[in-house]
């Protein structure tokens, strides 16, 4: 009887144990809960296209279509960003002010590297990632490039408010940071770098820089990169312009009907969303994955509608635009100038990067590259979305939550001044004293070589 007794509580007891550790887990994550919900919804959302649309990586790579191992390594890359999230979101949001002044100058050694020495990965013929030493993970430099970039001016911006500048001030100060760091990005990553023009453009308008330089600002961006497609005209042969005439052919491949590559991977994803319908043909059942070349990263969205429908590719969009609308919020509630950039700096473009990832599945925007936010697989996108986000969480923790940090902060901090001050008061005490004390901490020490386990407590 006492054995059925034990055996029916011992469940519920492990039920009452998890549900109070997870209760622990959730009241550790400040910030707006709504953001934390709608990644990790979009996070589990993912690993099923994942999975299905690796399946012609998986054929590439190995020959045997399984997907497994994909799907473990994207699993291992949102944990890694659900933990950077929650280490960044830890920091106060403040601190990236200086921060951002420090990392750009590394930054754009970062892409230097990246332009002479980068890695070309999954059949692309540009180099847009470097690897990691003794790792062997590859990361996208641009990525990094692109938040720190939107930090800095988000701190230029919120500095300069009560100071009216020079233009010819700002312009070193703000624009050649900005110029500089498009430079380096553009001759590998068009898309990319078109993106972050556009944020930067869009953020300085919210931060209320004066319209007339801004006007100037996009005169001269448009002017040189007119002046880098002359150069490259020029001497077609470099290897620095080996993606214009990419460019070019993607954009005259969408305003004709000249077929080619990038017309085959349209087709593909245009059948893909066709096929779908309203409910989709079910999880894991795409039949244009096999055919369809960036699948689980660039196309993934076709590859989403196929499976899960229309009802499915609606529900992603609407979480954007739910997560886009807590971003406007989480602005608005900002209690600096600073805060309100950042979280339009970091939130809004990668909402706008899933806008075009969708517009270039439906052909409505040549193809770009551009992946899927939390969705894609990809680590350094991935990572750096988290990396973001925990920034934003950052700005819309509440007062008392920051009040609750720092006074645990300050716990530890005197728990460990009291540990130094012991220590420091027992090397000023003479010898004999101080062998009294770790006899007598020895005494009380539950550890026992004796052959009598009960010794150490009966001699306490």
């Amino acid at each position: 009887m006492f054995q059925v007794q034990h055996l029916n509580v011992k469940p519920e007891t492990k039920k009452l144990e998890t549900k109070q550790q997870m209760k622990e887990l959730v009241n550790k994550l400040k910030g707006d809960r709504v953001i934390w919900s709608f990644v990790a919804l979009l996070a589990l959302f993912s690993f099923m296209p994942v999975f299905s649309a690796s399946s012609n990586l998986a054929y590439i790579g190995h020959g045997t279509g399984n997907t497994l191992g994909y799907l473990v390594k994207h699993l291992a890359h949102v944990c890694i960003g659900f933990l950077i999230i929650y280490w960044v979101h830890k920091v106060p949001y403040h601190y990236f002010r200086a921060i951002s002044k420090i990392a750009l100058p590394v930054v754009w050694l970062l892409l230097l590297y990246t332009l002479l020495k980068g890695t070309v990965i999954a059949g692309a013929n540009a180099s847009r990632w470097i690897q990691v030493p003794f790792i062997g993970i590859t990361f996208q430099t641009s990525t990094l490039a692109a938040s720190v970039l939107f930090i800095y001016v988000a701190r230029y911006l919120s500095k300069t408010k009560e100071e009216n500048e020079p233009f010819q001030t700002s312009f070193i100060q703000l624009w050649v940071p900005v110029f500089i760091t498009l430079a380096l990005i553009l001759p590998a990553n068009f898309s990319t770098t078109a993106l972050i023009f556009s944020m930067v453009m869009m953020l300085t308008f919210i931060g209320k820089y004066p319209l007339k330089y801004i006007a100037f600002i996009i005169g001269s961006g448009v002017v040189m990169l007119a002046f880098f497609l002359l150069v490259a005209k020029a001497f077609p042969d470099s290897r620095f312009f080996s993606r214009v005439s990419t460019w070019e052919s993607r954009i005259m491949n969408f305003t004709t009907d000249k077929p080619d590559e990038d017309d085959y991977q349209i087709e593909k994803a245009k059948i893909a969303i066709a096929s779908g319908r309203l409910g989709g043909l079910g999880p894991g059942k795409s039949v244009q994955k096999n055919f369809l070349p960036q699948s689980s990263s660039d196309f993934i969205y076709a590859i989403v509608v196929e499976e899960y429908g229309l009802v499915g590719g609606v529900s992603i969009l609407l979480l954007y635009l739910l997560l886009l609308f807590r971003f406007v919020i989480a602005s608005h509630k900002a209690n600096t100038l600073f805060g309100k950039l950042v979280v339009v700096g970091l939130g809004f473009p990668m909402i706008f990067q899933a806008m075009i990832n969708m517009a270039v599945a439906v052909e409505l925007l040549p193809v770009t590259g551009q992946t899927l936010p939390l969705i894609s697989s990809g680590g350094s996108s991935i990572w750096m979305t988290c990396f973001s986000l925990g920034i934003i969480i950052s700005v819309t923790k509440k007062e008392e939550e920051i009040a609750e940090e720092q006074e645990e902060k300050e716990r530890r901090k005197e728990a460990l001044q009291r540990l130094i001050d012991k220590e420091l008061a027992e090397e000023d005490l003479p010898v004999d004293e101080r062998e009294e004390i770790y006899e007598e901490e020895a005494m009380y020490s539950i550890q026992d070589n004796s052959r009598n386990p009960m010794n150490a407590v009966l001699n306490k």
